[in-house]
């Protein structure tokens, strides 16, 4: 995980200053498929903008 810093994004055509946050993964590639390793790193990503659905999901 980088540091957060102001970036702009499009947001419904407009263009937004939003906090950003880059997330880096690295793996073995002769261990992990890739599709998998990005199916991870997406639910990393799902759960780090929404960390209520931590406690919903049982």
């Amino acid at each position: 995980m980088h540091t957060i810093q102001q970036r702009p994004v499009s947001i419904n055509g407009h263009v937004e200053i939003r906090p950003m946050m880059y997330i880096a993964l690295t793996y073995d590639h002769r261990i992990v498929d890739g599709s998998e390793a990005v199916s991870f790193l997406v639910r990393v990503k799902h759960l780090v903008e929404d960390p209520e659905s931590l406690l919903i999901e049982g």
